[in-house]
C-alpha cells in the first residue's frame, strides 16, 4: 500500500488546513495521522478504524477531525483553530494485520 499525503502548508494561528491521504484499498485498514515536531518523538494525532470509530490525542480534541471516504480511498484530517504548537511534519499511517504503512510527511507550519 502506498500512501500519498497532501495538504500541508503555512497558516496563521487560528487558521485551518485539511490534510488528505490517498491510497487504494484502504477501506479495510485502520488509518491515522501522526506528527513529529523538531526534537520530539513522533506522536499519534488521530486515528480511525475501518468502521469509522475515531480516537484523538488530547490536545487536538475539539479542533481536529479525522474522517475517511472509502469510495475515494482517502482519509482526511481537518485541522481548525491551529496553534503554533501544532507545527510539525504530519504523516499518514495505515495498519492491517500487523503491518504498518507510512506515507511521506507533509509539513504544517503555524505562525503566531
Amino acid at each position: 500500500v502506498q500512501l500519498q499525503a497532501s495538504g500541508g502548508g503555512l497558516v496563521q494561528a487560528g487558521g485551518s488546513l485539511r490534510l488528505s491521504c490517498a491510497a487504494s484499498g484502504i477501506s479495510v485498514y485502520a488509518m491515522g495521522w501522526h506528527r513529529q515536531a523538531p526534537g520530539k518523538q513522533r506522536e499519534l494525532v488521530a486515528d480511525v478504524t475501518p468502521g469509522g470509530g475515531t480516537n484523538y490525542e488530547a490536545t487536538v480534541k475539539g479542533r481536529f477531525t479525522i474522517s475517511r471516504d472509502n469510495v475515494k480511498s482517502t482519509v482526511y484530517l481537518q485541522m481548525n483553530s491551529l496553534k503554533p504548537e501544532d507545527t510539525a511534519v504530519y504523516y499518514c499511517h495505515g495498519y492491517r494485520n500487523g503491518a504498518n504503512y507510512w506515507g511521506q510527511g507533509t509539513q504544517v507550519t503555524v505562525s503566531s
